[in-house]
Order: C-alpha cells, then structure tokens, then sequence
C-alpha cells in the first residue's frame, strides 16, 4: 500500500500535536509517560517532535489520557493557531476577556 505524502496543513497539525503533548507533560519524563502510555519512548518523542504527524487515535486518546487532557482539548489545541495552541493560555485569556 503507497501512502500519500501529507499535506503542509497536516503537518503543522502535527507539530501543534507535539507542542501540545510537550507542554502538558512539563516536567514529567518522557520515559515514565511514554511507559504510562504504553509506547516506547522513541515513539513518544517522534509524535512530541512532529516527526509522527498522524498518530493514530488510540495513540493520541492513551497520550491525552495519561497526561490528564481532553480529547476536546487536544482538538482545539491542534486546530488553532501557535499563540493560542496552549489550553492553559487560552483559559487565561478567557478571563482576561471577561474581566474587561
């Protein structure tokens, strides 16, 4: 089976999939996450680099899962621009927006 080349907008979903996942875990190991996740480390760190731009969903859903995220989170995550990628961010700037 060939598989398709992906198009520039799946790979930048794939870097914000990897931004996304690197800012969740923080400080936590990748080795203990990945470990949590049942993946190899190196599979782990392909997605977190972007070098994976399409993981699967189950992948992504045990990822999501084990660093405390939601499905909707990473949804919305992946699907807007690099300054508002961050849900933690964005919860912030909700207040701000609220506050005024």
């Amino acid at each position: 089976m060939v598989r398709l080349p992906l198009t520039p907008a799946e790979l930048e979903r794939g870097r914000r999939l990897g931004a996304l996942l690197r800012r969740a875990r923080g400080s936590r190991s990748m080795l203990q996450t990945a470990l949590d996740a049942g993946l190899s480390p190196e599979t782990l760190r392909k997605i977190e680099s972007g070098r994976v731009a399409t993981p699967a969903f189950p992948t992504i859903a045990t990822i999501a899962d084990v660093l405390g995220l939601s499905l909707d989170e990473v949804w919305a995550g992946i699907n807007r621009p690099d300054d508002e990628a961050d849900p933690a961010a964005a919860g912030s700037r909700a207040g701000q927006r609220l506050a005024s």
